[in-house]
Protein backbone atom coordinates (compact mmCIF):
# COMPACT_ATOMS: atom_id res chain seq x y z
CA UNK A 1 0.00 0.00 0.00
CA UNK A 2 1.43 3.26 -0.45
CA UNK A 3 0.38 6.77 0.92
CA UNK A 4 -1.42 8.83 -1.31
CA UNK A 5 -1.91 12.45 -0.73
CA UNK A 6 -3.23 15.58 -2.23
CA UNK A 7 -2.80 18.68 -1.13
CA UNK A 8 -5.46 21.11 -2.09
CA UNK A 9 -6.57 25.25 -1.03
CA UNK A 10 -9.17 23.90 1.50
CA UNK A 11 -7.98 20.30 1.95
CA UNK A 12 -5.59 17.68 1.94
CA UNK A 13 -6.82 14.21 1.00
CA UNK A 14 -5.15 11.39 2.66
CA UNK A 15 -5.12 7.85 1.54
CA UNK A 16 -4.01 4.47 1.34
CA UNK A 17 -4.38 2.54 -2.45
CA UNK A 18 -2.40 -0.10 -4.06
CA UNK A 19 -3.64 -2.07 -7.58
CA UNK A 20 -6.12 -3.74 -6.08
CA UNK A 21 -8.36 -0.96 -4.10
CA UNK A 22 -8.61 1.94 -1.82
CA UNK A 23 -7.87 1.11 1.96
CA UNK A 24 -9.25 5.00 3.09
CA UNK A 25 -9.91 8.15 1.94
CA UNK A 26 -10.15 10.92 4.53
CA UNK A 27 -9.60 14.84 4.55
CA UNK A 28 -8.32 17.10 6.81
CA UNK A 29 -8.19 21.03 6.60
CA UNK A 30 -5.48 22.85 4.95
CA UNK A 31 -3.80 25.42 7.58
CA UNK A 32 -1.27 27.20 7.07
CA UNK A 33 -0.20 27.84 10.67
CA UNK A 34 0.70 24.05 11.33
CA UNK A 35 3.62 22.54 11.31
CA UNK A 36 5.29 19.27 9.86
CA UNK A 37 4.98 17.36 13.14
CA UNK A 38 1.06 18.44 13.26
CA UNK A 39 0.63 16.75 9.64
CA UNK A 40 2.25 14.01 11.06
CA UNK A 41 0.36 13.50 14.11
CA UNK A 42 -2.69 13.71 11.57
CA UNK A 43 -1.24 11.48 9.09
CA UNK A 44 -0.85 9.08 11.96
CA UNK A 45 -4.20 9.53 13.75
CA UNK A 46 -5.96 8.69 10.41
CA UNK A 47 -3.60 5.26 10.06
CA UNK A 48 -4.72 4.50 13.56
CA UNK A 49 -8.28 5.30 13.57
CA UNK A 50 -8.46 2.67 10.10
CA UNK A 51 -6.21 0.13 11.56
CA UNK A 52 -3.37 0.26 9.08
CA UNK A 53 0.40 -0.25 10.50
CA UNK A 54 3.01 2.18 9.29
CA UNK A 55 5.06 -0.98 8.34
CA UNK A 56 2.18 -1.15 5.92
CA UNK A 57 3.31 1.82 4.08
CA UNK A 58 5.57 0.81 1.09
CA UNK A 59 6.34 4.71 -0.19
CA UNK A 60 4.27 8.02 -0.48
CA UNK A 61 3.23 10.17 -3.20
CA UNK A 62 2.28 14.12 -2.72
CA UNK A 63 0.11 16.18 -5.42
CA UNK A 64 0.72 19.64 -4.19
CA UNK A 65 -1.00 23.16 -5.48
CA UNK A 66 0.07 25.30 -2.09
CA UNK A 67 3.39 25.95 -2.52
CA UNK A 68 4.20 27.44 0.97
CA UNK A 69 2.96 24.28 2.24
CA UNK A 70 4.45 21.25 -0.20
CA UNK A 71 7.87 20.97 1.71
CA UNK A 72 6.08 21.00 5.13
CA UNK A 73 3.91 18.01 4.14
CA UNK A 74 6.44 16.37 2.43
CA UNK A 75 9.03 16.29 5.56
CA UNK A 76 5.71 15.22 7.95
CA UNK A 77 5.78 11.88 5.89
CA UNK A 78 8.92 11.28 6.28
CA UNK A 79 9.11 12.00 9.74
CA UNK A 80 6.12 9.19 10.25
CA UNK A 81 7.11 6.51 7.55
CA UNK A 82 10.78 7.03 6.85
CA UNK A 83 10.41 7.32 3.48
CA UNK A 84 10.52 10.71 1.20
CA UNK A 85 7.52 11.02 -0.90
CA UNK A 86 7.48 11.16 -4.93
CA UNK A 87 6.27 14.78 -5.56
CA UNK A 88 3.83 15.39 -8.86
CA UNK A 89 5.31 18.02 -10.91
CA UNK A 90 8.10 18.33 -13.88
CA UNK A 91 9.80 15.64 -15.08
CA UNK A 92 7.64 13.22 -13.91
CA UNK A 93 6.56 10.52 -16.50
CA UNK A 94 3.13 10.46 -16.58
CA UNK A 95 2.15 9.43 -20.21
CA UNK A 96 -0.12 12.36 -21.00
CA UNK A 97 -0.10 14.91 -23.87
CA UNK A 98 -0.91 18.58 -22.51
CA UNK A 99 -2.07 20.34 -25.58
CA UNK A 100 -1.87 23.80 -23.62
CA UNK A 101 -0.77 27.53 -24.29
CA UNK A 102 1.80 27.01 -21.21
CA UNK A 103 1.43 22.78 -19.93
CA UNK A 104 3.52 24.35 -16.87
CA UNK A 105 0.99 26.26 -15.87
CA UNK A 106 -1.56 23.09 -15.54
CA UNK A 107 -2.16 21.71 -11.88
CA UNK A 108 -1.11 18.81 -10.44
CA UNK A 109 -4.48 17.72 -9.37
CA UNK A 110 -5.52 18.24 -12.68
CA UNK A 111 -2.95 16.09 -14.39
CA UNK A 112 -3.41 13.42 -11.65
CA UNK A 113 -7.06 13.25 -12.40
CA UNK A 114 -6.84 13.13 -16.46
CA UNK A 115 -4.17 9.90 -15.80
CA UNK A 116 -6.44 8.24 -14.02
CA UNK A 117 -9.60 9.05 -16.03
CA UNK A 118 -7.70 7.79 -19.04
CA UNK A 119 -7.37 4.50 -17.22
CA UNK A 120 -11.04 3.92 -16.46
CA UNK A 121 -13.33 5.82 -18.92
CA UNK A 122 -13.04 6.02 -22.47
CA UNK A 123 -11.99 9.14 -24.00
CA UNK A 124 -12.99 12.07 -24.81
CA UNK A 125 -13.69 12.53 -21.02
CA UNK A 126 -14.77 15.88 -19.19
CA UNK A 127 -13.52 15.86 -15.59
CA UNK A 128 -15.23 18.22 -13.42
CA UNK A 129 -13.60 18.76 -9.83
CA UNK A 130 -15.71 20.34 -7.06
CA UNK A 131 -13.38 21.75 -4.52
CA UNK A 132 -12.27 25.55 -3.44
CA UNK A 133 -12.68 26.20 -7.49
CA UNK A 134 -14.93 23.63 -9.58
CA UNK A 135 -12.77 22.84 -12.45
CA UNK A 136 -14.12 21.07 -15.74
CA UNK A 137 -11.50 19.33 -18.17
CA UNK A 138 -11.56 18.31 -21.34
CA UNK A 139 -9.51 14.76 -22.82
CA UNK A 140 -10.04 14.50 -26.57
CA UNK A 141 -10.40 11.57 -28.21
CA UNK A 142 -7.29 10.90 -28.29
CA UNK A 143 -6.76 11.05 -24.96
CA UNK A 144 -5.17 14.74 -25.05
CA UNK A 145 -5.72 17.10 -22.30
CA UNK A 146 -6.95 19.73 -24.39
CA UNK A 147 -8.01 22.02 -21.61
CA UNK A 148 -11.22 23.31 -19.62
CA UNK A 149 -13.28 26.10 -17.71
CA UNK A 150 -12.60 27.44 -13.73
CA UNK A 151 -15.04 29.18 -11.49
CA UNK A 152 -16.12 29.95 -8.12
CA UNK A 153 -16.52 26.86 -5.95
CA UNK A 154 -19.88 25.92 -4.54
CA UNK A 155 -18.61 27.16 -1.20
CA UNK A 156 -17.09 29.93 -1.85
CA UNK A 157 -19.23 31.67 -3.75
CA UNK A 158 -22.25 30.75 -1.06
CA UNK A 159 -20.03 32.41 1.88
CA UNK A 160 -19.21 35.11 -0.78
CA UNK A 161 -22.80 35.68 -1.16
CA UNK A 162 -23.76 35.27 2.82
CA UNK A 163 -20.66 37.96 4.12
CA UNK A 164 -21.56 40.70 1.35
CA UNK A 165 -25.33 40.68 2.40
CA UNK A 166 -26.46 41.68 5.80
CA UNK A 167 -29.41 40.11 5.89
CA UNK A 168 -28.74 36.33 3.78
CA UNK A 169 -27.32 34.33 6.70
CA UNK A 170 -24.35 31.28 6.44
CA UNK A 171 -26.15 27.98 5.27
CA UNK A 172 -25.81 24.24 5.40
CA UNK A 173 -26.34 22.62 2.18
CA UNK A 174 -28.28 19.29 3.02
CA UNK A 175 -30.33 17.75 -0.53
CA UNK A 176 -33.46 20.24 -1.46
CA UNK A 177 -36.38 18.68 -1.67
CA UNK A 178 -37.30 20.68 -4.57
CA UNK A 179 -36.59 23.81 -6.41
CA UNK A 180 -38.69 26.70 -5.58
CA UNK A 181 -37.63 27.44 -1.85
CA UNK A 182 -40.09 28.72 0.77
CA UNK A 183 -38.18 30.74 2.93
CA UNK A 184 -34.35 32.59 2.65
CA UNK A 185 -32.61 29.84 3.78
CA UNK A 186 -34.23 27.08 1.39
CA UNK A 187 -33.72 29.89 -1.65
CA UNK A 188 -30.07 30.34 -1.13
CA UNK A 189 -29.20 26.52 -0.66
CA UNK A 190 -31.24 25.80 -4.16
CA UNK A 191 -29.86 28.77 -5.66
CA UNK A 192 -26.12 27.32 -5.10
CA UNK A 193 -27.03 23.62 -5.63
CA UNK A 194 -29.40 24.18 -8.41
CA UNK A 195 -27.00 26.76 -10.19
CA UNK A 196 -23.72 24.93 -9.79
CA UNK A 197 -25.87 21.50 -11.01
CA UNK A 198 -27.75 23.56 -14.30
CA UNK A 199 -23.62 25.30 -15.05
CA UNK A 200 -22.10 21.51 -15.16
CA UNK A 201 -25.00 20.17 -17.05
CA UNK A 202 -24.36 23.79 -19.37
CA UNK A 203 -21.13 23.64 -19.94
CA UNK A 204 -20.92 19.96 -20.56
CA UNK A 205 -23.29 20.62 -23.43
CA UNK A 206 -21.25 23.26 -24.75
CA UNK A 207 -17.81 21.22 -24.82
CA UNK A 208 -19.56 18.30 -26.28
CA UNK A 209 -20.36 20.32 -29.15
CA UNK A 210 -16.87 21.55 -29.16
CA UNK A 211 -15.65 18.15 -29.65
CA UNK A 212 -17.99 16.88 -32.04
CA UNK A 213 -19.20 13.71 -30.10
CA UNK A 214 -20.76 12.66 -26.94
CA UNK A 215 -18.29 12.17 -23.79
CA UNK A 216 -17.92 9.79 -20.71
CA UNK A 217 -18.08 12.10 -17.67
CA UNK A 218 -16.85 11.49 -13.99
CA UNK A 219 -16.77 14.07 -10.99
CA UNK A 220 -15.15 14.20 -7.81
CA UNK A 221 -14.04 16.42 -5.24
CA UNK A 222 -15.25 17.33 -1.68
CA UNK A 223 -18.33 18.90 -2.76
CA UNK A 224 -19.40 16.80 -5.87
CA UNK A 225 -21.47 14.55 -4.45
CA UNK A 226 -23.79 17.54 -3.12
CA UNK A 227 -24.62 18.68 -7.02
CA UNK A 228 -24.09 15.57 -8.85
CA UNK A 229 -27.28 13.79 -7.97
CA UNK A 230 -29.03 17.10 -9.14
CA UNK A 231 -27.28 17.51 -12.53
CA UNK A 232 -29.89 16.43 -15.70
CA UNK A 233 -26.27 14.42 -17.66
CA UNK A 234 -25.56 10.95 -16.46
CA UNK A 235 -22.17 11.96 -14.42
CA UNK A 236 -20.17 9.05 -12.32
CA UNK A 237 -19.17 9.97 -8.94
CA UNK A 238 -15.44 8.88 -8.27
CA UNK A 239 -14.11 9.84 -4.76
CA UNK A 240 -10.96 8.24 -5.13
CA UNK A 241 -9.88 9.54 -8.93
CA UNK A 242 -6.91 11.62 -7.21
CA UNK A 243 -5.44 9.02 -5.25
CA UNK A 244 -6.03 6.03 -8.46
CA UNK A 245 -4.29 8.75 -10.50
CA UNK A 246 -1.36 9.10 -7.98
CA UNK A 247 -1.08 5.13 -7.45
CA UNK A 248 -0.63 5.15 -11.06
CA UNK A 249 2.36 7.98 -11.13
CA UNK A 250 3.73 6.24 -8.36
CA UNK A 251 4.11 2.98 -10.04
CA UNK A 252 5.06 4.84 -13.36
CA UNK A 253 7.93 6.84 -11.72
CA UNK A 254 9.29 4.72 -8.80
Amino acid sequence: MILAIDMGNSNIVIGGIDQTRTYFVERVTTNHQKTELEYAVDIKNIMEIHSMPMSSIEGAILSSVVPPLTDVLLCAVKKITGKTPMLVGSGMKTGLNIKMDNPKTVGSDLIVEAVAALRDYTPPVIIIDMGTATTVSALDHEGNYIGGVIFPGLRVSLDSLSSKAAQLPYIGLNKPSKIIGKNTVECMKNGILYGNAAMIDGIVDRMEEELGSSVSLVATGGLASLVVPLCRRKIVFDEALLLKGLMILYEKNK
